[in-house]
């Protein structure tokens, strides 16, 4: 069944906003069917708060250390969602708790770069997970796209597409790489690289883009 209106997305972060602005181009260029109605920060300074406004899209920061209690920082949230009629909710590095309370059970998805279950739950996330891959000595790599529960990186899950990690792998390098695959282009390093560019971790978060997208033409399609 194909819907006659955009998915409206709720977008949750806390920092730069790279997959938030992946988010956007795809949605300009036509490959998702959905709308971005509001994005809310847990940081007041996160830089996807800029990248919203530039849409005129709404952008409200919640700021996680101002409320301390979990369920009061949610009641914050859950307002706004409610306030702009948020059908879907992603987590697009968002680094604090996030409770579904049924309204969106199983509409929630959560981008995460590694393969769930390795590397995963509270604690891992961004370049940590990058960190932890390497200093482990795994071979391969990925992303994952699920649905988001109570706990952290749990949650059914919708797409995961792994890569290979190479010897001469570093995570130091990895989010220009990101944002390059996110964009759908090869991470071939540069002439001014370091030698050391991260081209697996680049992979993984590029494969996170794509498989996001993919599970949200796939979602609005059910809704």
């Amino acid at each position: 069944m194909t819907r006659s209106t955009p998915l409206r997305v709720g977008v949750l972060l806390s920092g730069e906003g790279t997959s938030l602005e992946n988010l956007f181009e795809r949605i300009e260029a036509g490959e998702v069917p959905a709308r971005v109605v509001v994005v809310i920060a847990s940081k007041e300074k996160a830089g996807g708060l800029a990248r919203a406004e530039r849409r005129d899209v709404p952008a409200v920061a919640i700021p996680r250390k101002r409320h301390p209690d979990v369920g009061e920082f949610n009641d914050r949230i859950h307002a706004e969602l409610e306030k702009h009629g948020v059908e879907l909710v992603a987590l697009l590095g968002f680094l604090s708790p996030f409770e579904t309370r049924g309204r969106y059970d199983g509409r929630t998805l959560n981008v995460h770069p590694a393969l769930i279950p390795s590397f995963a739950g509270q604690g891992f996330y961004g370049r940590r997970v990058h960190e932890a891959v390497l200093a482990k000595g795994c071979k391969v790599s990925g992303a994952t796209v699920h649905f988001a529960d109570a706990e952290y990186d749990q949650g059914p899950i919708i797409l995961q597409e792994a890569v290979p990690v190479r010897d001469d792998d570093t995570p130091r390098a990895w989010p220009p790489g990101c944002r390059r695959w996110s964009a759908g282009s090869s991470p071939r390093r540069s002439a001014s690289s370091p030698r050391t560019a991260s081209r697996s971790t680049a992979s993984a978060c590029g494969s996170a883009a794509t498989s996001f997208r993919q599970a949200l033409v796939w979602i609005s399609s059910t809704l």
